[in-house]
């Protein structure tokens, strides 16, 4: 099976988010370099469901930095001699759906990816929060990161669903058998109709495996779920990290397109 390289990378960062470093342009020219077909920048929407006043440093952009993002990822698009899409990386909050609505309402996104880093208020995948892991059951932490998960994709919110399985991100992972949740989630995403995410940045960490892992992504083809590509880059030199081996591993189970995105419509690509 001959493959087609039209590599895309959705999950690009920039400095706004407080935890990425590198120009704009420079993720671009590293884009440029490595071949890819079009990116997308999907920096962390501000963290509209903390209290009035507080805020986690490092972690998100301001509210009041969202304009210049867009700003920013749109002005790059005008100067770029391949597609730059708009896309924002929304952490899902049961109950505030409304406020995350009427927040991204008011910008020309092409793409909003949702994505869950918190379990009821524990920043699971923050190395400073490890140590919780060793506090709790395994099993129930991975019930309730995919029953949040399944509960995000339902809200009608989102296009995307980023690192399907970034509860593994420290190697933290329990003996029980997965695949009932992961059956559960694909059946989820697939009558949410979204788009589950390849995200290669899982090779850069204790997991040392992308996100999804292949038996979910296996479930994600056997129910017609679409995928799109991303490096999760917070550096220039991160862009397209190992986009090219998440597109093998996407034909190896059986995909032959790959979503892309604008103004907040899928259009699917040949991969081979």
């Amino acid at each position: 099976m001959s493959l087609s390289l039209y590599l895309v990378d959705y999950h690009l960062h920039t400095p706004l988010c407080g935890h990425a470093r590198g120009e704009i342009d420079d993720y671009l020219v590293e884009a440029v370099k490595k071949g890819l077909v079009e990116i997308g920048f999907c920096d962390h929407l501000p963290l509209y469901f903390l209290p009035p006043g507080q805020s986690i440093p490092g972690y998100a952009m301001d509210e009041d930095q969202l304009p210049l993002y867009v700003e920013k990822v749109l002005a790059l698009r005008e100067r770029s001699p391949i597609p730059v899409k708009l896309g924002i990386e929304a952490d899902y909050a049961p109950g505030r759906e409304r406020e995350l609505a009427l927040l991204l309402s008011g910008y020309p996104f092409d793409y909003v990816t949702g994505s869950i880093h918190f379990i009821d208020g524990w920043s699971f995948d923050h190395p400073g929060e490890i140590g919780e892991y060793s506090r709790r059951d395994l099993n129930e932490v991975y019930e309730r990161y995919f029953s949040l998960l399944v509960e995000a994709s339902q809200s009608g919110l989102f296009d995307v669903m980023a690192h399907p399985d970034l509860i593994k991100k420290f190697g933290f992972v329990p003996k029980r058998d997965l695949r009932p949740l992961y059956e559960e989630t694909a059946r989820a995403f697939k009558r949410a109709d979204v788009c589950a995410e390849i995200n290669t940045a899982g090779l850069r960490y204790p997991a040392k495996e992308i996100y999804p892992a292949r038996p979910l992504l296996e479930a994600f083809y056997a129910h017609g779920v679409p995928v799109t590509l991303g490096s999760d880059a917070h550096a220039p030199l991160q862009v397209g990290e190992a986009v090219e081996k998440a597109l093998a591993l996407a034909v190896e189970v059986g995909y032959r397109e790959l979503a892309v995105f604008e103004g907040r419509a899928r259009k699917m690509v040949k991969i081979s």
